[in-house]
């Protein structure tokens, strides 16, 4: 009788410890395939902010659409939007910096020069530039580089938001996403990897 019972308690722990290994090796299948999309799930919610700055110039490289909008000395990309937003940058009639976008019109300041479409933020306003990284990163252990063997082994979000408000009670929200991959023996690489459909400006609000 003992043997028997001693016999049944290894197998209840045999199993036991089988199904704890099974949904151990099915949270790191989640992980590895679904991080990236927990990632972003878990990044509505909240991230972390890495730093915080005042805006001290705003310029503009492009043709109008498209382009790179460079916030003091950060080159952030309009060509991979979201599918809704077209911004739109260019000169008012007032001779202002403004960026539109679904029929609304942001003035950034007046022009500070001729050649370019650049500008400061005018007394009063209050401009500033935060970056801020997800929650959660995600393992990315199939992404191997025959070439070089130069292969990250991690990858997480990263978003800089753009948020000014001028002296008129009128706001501009921007933000963007973009991939940053971890390197062993490296760290973070910079935060500016692209992947369709899922970086580039992800966010544009004007109000009012």
């Amino acid at each position: 009788m003992t043997l028997w019972l001693q016999h049944y308690q290894m197998r209840k722990v045999l199993i036991t410890l089988a199904i704890l290994i099974a949904c151990i090796a099915a949270m790191l299948a989640a992980w590895i395939f679904g991080g990236r999309q927990l990632s972003l799930f878990i990044d509505r919610f909240e991230t972390i902010e890495i730093d915080s700055a005042k805006v001290t110039s705003i310029a503009y490289d492009g043709s109008g659409t498209g382009g790179v909008l460079i916030v003091n000395k950060l080159k952030l990309s309009l060509n991979e939007t979201a599918p809704n937003l077209a911004p739109s940058i260019g000169s008012s009639k007032d001779n202002q910096f403004a960026l539109a976008s679904g029929g609304k019109v942001f003035d950034f300041g007046p022009l500070a020069s001729d050649e370019r479409l650049a500008a400061a933020p005018p007394a009063g306003d209050d401009a500033s530039l935060a970056t801020h990284r997800s929650v959660l990163s995600w393992p990315i252990p199939f992404n191997f580089n025959f070439v070089t063997g130069h292969s990250p082994l991690w990858k997480r979000h990263v978003y800089y938001q753009l948020h000014w408000r001028k002296s008129s009670g009128a706001t501009l929200d921007m933000l963007w996403r973009y991939e940053q991959n971890f390197y062993p023996g490296e760290g973070w690489g910079r935060g500016f990897v692209t992947r369709a459909d899922s970086t580039g400006l992800v966010r544009l609000e004007i109000k009012p």
